[in-house]
């Protein structure tokens, strides 16, 4: 191991944890050395955004935003990473029961509530935590399937493990991902091979995915978290190009929150004629997130 990614590691052996909004479902952790905050996903149940871990994001984000007075968070924070507790699984997306349920009752409104929580994360992630001053990333450890592909193609910087797997099944049971992929990957990859790849339903690998320009930091298995202080550490050094950079890319790609709710919208039409048939479907899969052994 190399001098640097030693120093890493033996940093990373010495987490600084600070208070911070508390949940049951998330955990955050501050490196101040690299003006880092990490928030930590541990849903309860299947590791996908249920609405209570959904509610933790928004109160970790509303925190970051509005720190106060009395704020523990430290004033200089640079980046904002989210990562994974779930062995093996970053996210495996929607919260499958609660969709199937919702739709067998035609609940609408409770439908367009979910997406809207789901909107809430992608929406400040793409115009900048803070205010925009932040940089954000996501490290993928495991599978991200659907929304949770959705959540890391959020962040300004996605970073996955070469044994990592993403992808937006949706289409195994005749929907669509509504929380930001369409917008989100045609800005990576371009209108067309965005399509193509929500509309084939396939799982890659993240080093394909690399290859394609969807994942911006192709890292060895177990190493991730070395790979993102590494990256962290080289950015500090160009800070003030890179903040101007993501500042552009804002200017130049907006995605505005208006068009992700309308994207959400048809999400919410869409759920609604999903057949019994597709939504047995939805309930093999849901019992697979429960086990963690999702094969797609």
């Amino acid at each position: 191991m190399d001098s640097e990614a030693a120093t890493v590691v033996q940093d990373r052996q010495r987490p600084e944890a600070r208070a911070a909004p508390r949940g049951s479902q998330t955990e955050i952790e501050f490196d101040q050395g690299l003006g880092a905050v990490w928030l930590w996903l541990r849903p309860v149940g299947a590791p996908c955004f249920n609405p209570r871990l959904l509610e933790e994001i928004r109160e970790f984000d509303d925190w970051l935003e509005h720190p106060g007075p009395s704020s523990s968070a430290p004033s200089d924070l640079r980046y904002s990473v989210v990562g994974s507790r779930s062995p093996g699984v970053f996210s495996f997306g929607g919260d499958l029961a609660l969709f199937a349920q919702l739709i067998e009752r035609r609940d609408r409104e409770a439908l367009a509530d979910y997406a809207r929580l789901c909107l809430n994360s992608v929406h400040n992630r793409v115009r900048g935590l803070r205010s925009g001053s932040m940089a954000s990333i996501a490290l993928v450890q495991g599978a991200a399937l659907g929304g949770g592909f959705e959540c890391a193609l959020a962040a300004d910087v996605l970073v996955a493990e070469e044994s990592a797997r993403l992808g937006l099944p949706e289409v195994l049971f005749n929907l669509f991902p509504g929380m930001g992929a369409y917008h989100l990957l045609a800005r990576r990859i371009g209108v067309h091979a965005a399509e193509r790849l929500i509309l084939s339903g396939d799982v890659l690998g993240a080093g394909e995915l690399h290859e394609m320009g969807v994942v911006d930091v192709l890292a060895g298995h177990g190493e991730g978290e070395i790979a993102v202080r590494r990256w962290m550490s080289s950015a500090n050094g160009r800070w003030n190009s890179l903040q101007a950079l993501l500042r552009t890319r804002r200017i130049v790609h907006p995605i505005a929150r208006a068009d992700l709710d309308a994207v959400g919208e048809v999400w919410v039409d869409a759920a609604l004629r999903v057949s019994e048939r597709e939504r047995q479907v939805m309930r093999r899969l849901e019992r697979r997130q429960r086990a963690a052994k999702f094969r797609p």
